[in-house]
């Protein structure tokens, strides 16, 4: 079987990664997308640039390539039945309209007695995606199919951690296929959900304890991302890499990490020097000037990010659970309850929630927390310090 990539969704992490690191380890990448735009874009010109910025900047052709419109299921399916790879990059809520193209191609697989593995990459930002994903396409297809399905189809989880800032307007114009992306390209994947052998693919880091490298994305990438965007909004900076030249936002990101930090050594067994090694990339990843990342887009929806296993939340949680008392986390989630960004209905909606009926209604119904927690007195405490002005 030739080798072959079937990439749902041509945004900015089906284009502006996974299509790198297919091409990169000899794949055709076809790409299945609903924008006809895109779609007519990439099939007349057969390749796109990716802008890598920062320390080693550079322009990289991704070539190799085409693609199909996913509302033609059958051409969609067509394109699985000799694929051996399929990935998806198209947001939580879409995984339910791409699976039944999927089942199908699964199904030309099975009765055309195909018994090379077909393997899905599963590029969301969704814990359990895997076991979401096969519900779905397991109801699209006759019972027959399920043992086809559970031998032959691996279901892989993924964490994506390369950066894709929003394109400017400017760089649309120039070029409606060009993705700006930072140099950084792993991407774990759990190898418990491969079928048969892991494909060798650039970037690709198998673990088996999966789940440690899904939390330490999560308590230590995005809420640090998330420390930074709101206390650089407090200080008035624009743009995330002017938070991390500030030096009272940076200390407090890394003390915010160093608190996750420990309890996620403690929990997942990472040594301190592998995981400090972590953290020192991802902050010097935070202040590329060059990816020109805003802490509105990093801080958008604060209702998500304060959930009550989110990256804020369930920060703090990990580290009282291993016996660590998060005093900048709940500065970081003091500072997120007063993002105002006035083009972000979810930071709307927090204000008006405490503007109505104080913070304590803001615990209950999106932290999940009790209003006469530790938790939350803690975090009443730091929402006080910041606006008494004593922070820094």
């Amino acid at each position: 079987m030739a080798l072959k990539a079937v990439q749902f969704g041509a945004g900015n992490i089906g284009r502006g990664f996974t299509a790198q690191l297919f091409t990169e380890s000899g794949y055709e990448v076809v790409f299945v997308d609903v924008v006809a735009e895109v779609v007519g874009l990439i099939n007349d010109r057969s390749s796109y640039p990716i802008e890598i910025v920062g320390d080693n900047p550079e322009t990289v052709i991704i070539s190799n390539i085409r693609a199909v419109n996913g509302t033609d299921r059958e051409a969609v399916a067509r394109e699985i039945a000799d694929s051996s790879i399929v990935c998806t990059a198209v947001g939580v809520n879409v995984l339910k309209h791409v699976a039944p193209a999927i089942a199908l191609g699964i199904k030309l697989r099975a009765d055309s007695g195909e018994t090379d593995p077909l393997n899905i990459i599963i590029c969301e930002n969704l814990l359990h995606a895997s076991d979401i994903l096969r519900g779905h396409i397991l109801e699209q297809l006759p019972a027959e199919y399920a043992e086809y399905v559970r031998t032959k189809v691996g279901f892989v989880e993924s964490v994506v951690s390369r950066m894709v800032p929003v394109m400017t307007e400017e760089q649309r114009q120039r070029d409606p296929l060009m993705v700006v992306v930072e140099e950084y390209k792993k991407l774990p994947v759990d190898r418990r959900g491969f079928v048969e052998a892991i494909p060798d693919i650039v970037g690709f880091m198998p673990y088996d304890n999966f789940e440690a490298y899904v939390e330490r994305k999560l308590f230590t990438h995005n809420l640090g991302h998330a420390t930074a965007a709101y206390l650089g909004y407090l200080r008035g900076h624009e743009y995330i890499w002017q938070a991390m030249g500030d030096r009272a936002v940076s200390d407090t990101v890394k003390a915010v990490l160093a608190e996750t930090g420990e309890a996620q050594i403690k929990k997942n067994g990472f040594t301190p020097e592998e995981h400090q090694a972590h953290i020192d990339d991802l902050l010097h990843r935070f202040a590329n000037v060059a990816l020109g990342d805003t802490v509105a887009r990093v801080g958008r929806d604060p209702i998500r990010k304060l959930g009550p296993n989110d990256r804020l939340i369930g920060g703090a949680k990990i580290a009282m659970e291993y016996g660590i008392e998060p005093k900048n986390i709940t500065l970081a989630i003091a500072a997120a309850l007063m993002f105002d960004s006035p083009d972000d209905p979810a930071a709307m909606k927090v204000q008006a929630m405490i503007a109505e009926s104080g913070v304590d209604r803001v615990f209950t119904e999106i932290c999940g927390i009790e209003a006469d927690s530790e938790l939350a007195r803690m975090i009443r405490e730091q929402l006080d310090l910041l606006k008494s002005g004593l922070w820094p």
